[in-house]
């Protein structure tokens, strides 16, 4: 894939919906099923709302980076500003585009901006540990696992319907510069 292809920039309000939308086409549902990134196994439900993915676009540390190739929406993340760190979430690529090195550049450009734009020293996110190959993906990108958890929010459909009992979060950690 051409790297010249892509556009990227900061999402408004008229954006939020598409990307929710595309949010829970790369995780949730049959449709996820299509690229490698699907929780549909392990989670019900929803990924994200409206209200979530606003309160990123509309936050003041916080940008909903928005990846175009000719116009079309294609891909997205999540990056807040966390005093000397960047907190990565929210990645989505279309799933008929995962495994072609899309992710790849998208990662690359937000730890980008978040060390030239907000002089962060390390990229934070966290992972579903459920989620092995996922991990593996992001740890050949550089990412280290602490082994610090966090417990899934069972009970909050907002984060989705886990199908299983075990789910929690694991932070990964990569320095940037």
């Amino acid at each position: 894939m051409n790297t010249a292809e892509l556009t990227y920039r900061g999402a408004t309000e008229a954006d939020i919906e598409p990307l929710v939308a595309l949010i829970e086409s790369a995780y949730r549902g049959d449709v996820s099923r299509a690229g490698w990134t699907t929780e549909a196994d392990i989670l019900g439900g929803q990924r994200t709302d409206p209200e979530g993915v606003g309160a990123v676009v509309r936050g003041a540390d916080s940008r909903m980076t928005v990846v175009e190739r000719g116009g079309e929406l294609i891909a997205c993340c999540q990056l807040e500003r966390r005093g000397e760190y960047a907190y990565f979430g929210m990645f989505a690529v279309r799933p008929g585009l995962q495994g072609g090195g899309l992710g790849k550049m998208i990662i690359a450009e937000a730890e980008r901006f978040a060390a030239t734009e907000w002089a962060a020293r390390e990229m934070h996110m966290t992972v579903i540990t459920a989620r092995e190959e996922l991990i593996a993906w992001y740890e050949r990108r550089g990412y280290a696992r602490t082994g610090r958890m966090t417990p899934f929010p069972y009970g909050d459909e907002r984060f989705g319907v886990p199908h299983r009992p075990d789910l929690e979060f694991e932070l990964l950690i990569k320095p940037l510069g």
